[in-house]
């Protein structure tokens, strides 16, 4: 697999035996071009504040609809 042609990770905040914060260091790491948008089901604060500051492209707040995430999808991706 090319990961340089992963354009986009929805990137959830709580994983099994990982951090959001660690994993997107991590997805960074293996490609910087990549865009990110968070996603947890507990508020931007903490944690998500932390990723965002750090680069990340995005932040959707669970629980989501098709239209909101298709939006945010957008938003990110027309950005230069």
């Amino acid at each position: 697999m090319d990961k340089s042609k992963i354009d986009l990770v929805i990137l959830n905040m709580i994983m099994p035996d990982i951090s959001g914060g660690n994993a997107y260091d991590t997805l960074k790491e293996i490609n910087p071009n990549v865009k990110v948008l968070l996603s947890s089901g507990y508020s931007i604060d903490g944690e998500a504040t932390e990723i965002l500051e750090r680069g990340c492209d995005g932040f959707i707040q669970k629980p989501f609809n098709m239209k909101r995430l298709s939006q945010s999808i957008r938003k990110i991706m027309d950005e230069k």
